[in-house]
């Protein structure tokens, strides 16, 4: 009985562990190419909710890089001069006011009701505090004109050593989901997710997408609605959309947003998404059983320990060495991809703060059982 105790302890945190570490090693292995070919009319929209310190930015970025495209900035239940602000620095604006239904997916389904009358071919999505980096918004829409699939860029928080080691840490997770499981899931030809900012789709694609949806995670939902109706979202490793990262106490909110929302959203789709039969989708579900890093770090830890106090009481040894195994694997796994993509974002002092960020955390895994988050919440900015 003690060792089957053991065996069934070991067998959640063994899959989850195993399915990360098999998307950081395929990683490092190059990305196949998209199609990318065209000069396809573009439309940019913006969705901006109390965005006015830093709309005008984000407008100027988008026309000098995007020469021609249709601007659209959608100012959404805005109480600040968010429009006014849009309208000065030259963007198309319409506005929207409607409290009982707040989040991107409701601005971007008003901004597709606009388009409908003269439709572009691609439409390209930026949030309001990004920046898509170079000719990025050009490849993005040819990628997406050419492949009929929705493209997804690689979405990064700019580096800010001077925040503290919490965000940095922060920033890393950011990275190691938004970049390096996204080239995992490429390689492996699985879909990719959406993540927010620096998305296309062709026309076609977004005029039928379910947007207008109050989900905390409602781009994580959209590409997998997408991916189940047959246009799976792909990524394109070659282009970045950077976004600047909240102080400390922001940050705690953002990813209390993100966090709960992913966790809801795979405890309701990834084991439909198992049963589906069709490969891509069926990776799409094991990616989804695997929590966020902090968590599943934490998980881990909890049930080393307890297996190493089951053989300690006489249970057989092999549970703990595997999951011990299967451990350090992933923490040589998360140095490497730290040293090929991470050190911009934390130095090596700042990893050993880890079991702290850990720490830090907790309590938002306690609210997802006890005090869940339903709410859209702006983030705020400097």
């Amino acid at each position: 009985m003690i060792d089957f105790i053991a065996w069934s302890l070991l067998l959640v945190p063994a899959v989850v562990t195993l399915i990360l570490i098999v998307e950081l090693v395929a990683a490092n292995f190059p990305v196949r190419p998209l199609p990318a070919a065209g000069d396809p009319r573009i439309a940019v929209v913006i969705p901006a909710h109390d965005e006015e310190a830093g709309i005008t930015a984000t407008v100027t970025r988008v026309h000098a890089s995007a020469l021609g495209a249709r601007l659209i900035v959608v100012a959404d239940n805005c109480s600040d001069q968010t429009a006014h602000v849009a309208r000065a620095a030259g963007a198309e604006v319409i506005e929207r006011d409607d409290a009982s239904q707040r989040g991107k997916g409701f601005a971007l389904a008003f901004a597709r009701e606009r388009l409908a009358a003269d439709p572009p071919e691609v439409v390209v999505i930026v949030d309001a505090d990004c920046e898509i980096a170079s000719d990025g918004i050009a490849r993005l829409a040819a990628a997406a004109h050419r492949s009929g699939r929705p493209i997804q860029s690689a979405y990064l928080l700019r580096p800010r050593p001077d925040l503290g080691a919490m965000v940095g840490l922060s920033g890393f997770a950011f990275l190691v989901r938004n970049m390096v499981r996204q080239r995992g899931l490429a390689r492996l030809g699985a879909p990719a997710l959406l993540t927010g900012s620096g998305m296309a789709f062709r026309w076609d694609v977004f005029a039928d997408a379910p947007l207008a949806t109050a989900d905390l995670v409602e781009d994580l939902a959209l590409g997998i609605a997408l991916a189940r109706s047959g246009s799976p979202p792909a990524f394109l490793p070659g282009v970045t959309t950077w976004s600047d990262p909240a102080r400390r106490a922001a940050t705690g909110t953002q990813r209390t947003r993100w966090e709960q929302g992913f966790l809801r959203t795979a405890t309701r789709e990834a084991l439909s998404l198992l049963v589906s039969g069709r490969w891509p989708l069926i990776w799409l579900g094991l990616h989804l059983l695997v929590p966020p890093l902090a968590l599943l770090v934490l998980i881990d830890g909890v049930a080393l320990a307890l297996l190493g106090w089951l053989a300690s009481s006489g249970a057989a040894m092999l549970p703990f060495g595997l999951l011990a195994g299967l451990l350090a694997a992933l923490v040589m796994l998360l140095v490497l991809t730290w040293l090929r993509f991470g050190r911009a974002q934390i130095s090596a002092a700042g990893l050993l703060l880890i079991p702290a960020y850990m720490m830090w955390k907790l309590p938002i895994y306690l609210g997802a059982l006890f005090r869940p988050e339903r709410r859209w919440i702006r983030t705020d900015r400097d």
